[in-house]
């Protein structure tokens, strides 16, 4: 069987991978095993050198990785450098901060000596996506490798060759033979892993019908999960807020990656007295989103990653249209070869459509009347997602009072975009996910908090 690599671009064929027998992924499961009793010993600041290393390979090779990346998933070439900036800086943060993140905690009790240790769980199953194919696995492996632990990479069918760049690049900045090595398998072939003996635990994210599956499996084998699933992210616009500006954010978040991303700008909750204003700045804002080539610098918007995808999203606005939104800017399949949407905006969005409950994970933005700011709020988290939220308003504490106490995600911010950075904490709750990535909560997802006492 073979794994293919297709320019959404062109629909072209990149290049196929053959995948890995049963026995092949055996002892890659087997080596990183092995590989992680060694690792464990070795110390963190050695540790640190290794993802420092990883951190210069990045950035030498940032417009080969880049392009690689462009080809395969189709994302804007400015944006892929621009993610490959990003992992080198997650390998920097952890490099720095991962003594901080796993000294000792020494606690007061009856006993001479009392503290909480953090020691690596073992082998590391990742299961990843193609819409961020460098960010999402470095956000899992920088902080897993810098705790100690091994990791094995299943990664999304058509971004093979980023899987196996990543591959090479810890290899070339000097992680042991065999400690992260990427898994050639299909999607049904996940569940054998997981359950394999020497597999400690396992992080997908990935679909909500993709995570059910993998905690499924994880569970019933008793083994550590966290999920970061999808997202419908209600991004509310209050009377007094700055329209310009919140026109201009949610432009930018909900087109970012090809509008191919969990936290984008999805529902736009926006208050009844403003709303018309609001879609209009809206629109001019998308109106210079614009299909092309994604490998030519001056794109800001490629195709998106597969036809089926493009089909799905489509489908999705005609059904919102047929149950009532209006269509005021795009919504059409454009003729011609690759992947293309063009940047759509749907109005008039409420409960019954397609728009409001399910994910529409391209580049498609929803606008939603509220009455007043807690119908707004209502509508937010009238929602089974829970991954990012956003409120405009010129009241910096009343918005911020919102952002921290009354919408439902793991993420929300005010009069700005939602974002992952290596400083915070970054996940979701509800039907988005459980547990946390990045920050000093991802680094201890995986390790063994372990408590200690001398008496």
């Amino acid at each position: 069987m073979t794994l293919l690599s297709i320019n959404p671009a062109n629909g072209h064929t990149i290049a196929e991978y053959k995948t890995h027998s049963q026995e092949k992924v055996d002892q890659l499961i087997a080596d990183a095993r092995t590989a992680f009793e060694d690792w464990r010993q070795v110390s963190l600041t050695d540790r640190s050198r290794v993802l420092s290393r990883a951190a210069e390979i990045l950035k030498t090779n940032r417009e080969s990785y880049a392009l690689l990346m462009t080809r395969e998933m189709g994302k804007p070439l400015s944006q892929s450098l621009g993610e490959i900036d990003k992992c080198a800086d997650a390998c920097r943060f952890y490099a720095d901060k991962a003594t901080e993140f796993l000294a000792p905690d020494m606690v007061m009790t009856e006993a001479p000596e009392s503290f909480v240790c953090y020691e690596p769980l073992g082998v590391v199953l990742a299961v990843m996506p193609w819409n961020f194919p460098f960010w999402q696995v470095f956000r899992f492996a920088a902080p897993g490798l810098m705790a100690g632990n091994a990791g094995l990479l299943k990664h999304a069918s058509n971004v093979s060759g980023c899987a196996l760049a990543i591959e090479n690049i810890f290899r070339e900045a000097g992680l042991p033979d065999g400690l992260f090595s990427t898994l050639l398998i299909k999607s049904q072939d996940v569940e054998r892993v997981i359950e394999h003996k020497s597999v400690s635990a396992v992080t997908l994210t990935g679909s909500g019908a993709a995570g059910a599956s993998v905690a499924s499996t994880a569970g019933k084998a008793l083994k550590k999960s966290v999920l970061e699933l999808g997202g419908s992210d209600a991004y509310v616009v209050l009377a007094d807020a700055d329209l310009d500006l919140a026109a201009r954010i949610c432009a930018k978040s909900r087109m970012n990656n090809n509008g191919q991303t969990c936290i984008a700008a999805k529902r736009l909750i926006v208050e009844s007295g403003v709303k018309e204003e609001f879609e209009q700045k809206l629109l001019r804002q998308l109106e210079n989103y614009q299909p092309g080539d994604p490998e030519q610098e001056q794109t800001n918007q490629g195709p998106m990653a597969r036809t089926d995808l493009r089909d799905e999203l489509h489908s999705q606005v005609e059904k919102s249209i047929a149950a009532g939104a209006r269509c005021l800017l795009g919504g059409k399949v454009p003729d011609g070869p690759g992947s293309y949407y063009p940047a759509t905006l749907l109005t008039d969005v409420d409960e019954s459509m397609p728009a409001f409950h399910e994910e529409l994970f391209g580049p498609v933005a929803s606008v939603i009347a509220a009455s007043d700011e807690e119908d707004a709020i209502s509508k937010a988290n009238n929602s089974e997602f829970g991954l990012g939220a956003a409120v405009f308003t010129s009241d910096i504490d009343r918005g911020r009072h919102i952002a921290a106490h009354r919408l439902e995600a793991g993420t929300c911010v005010v009069n700005d975009f939602v974002r992952s950075d290596p400083r915070l904490p970054f996940g979701g709750i509800k039907q988005s996910g459980y547990g946390r990535e990045l920050s000093h909560f991802g680094i201890r997802e995986f390790v063994n908090i372990k408590t200690v006492y001398s008496g």
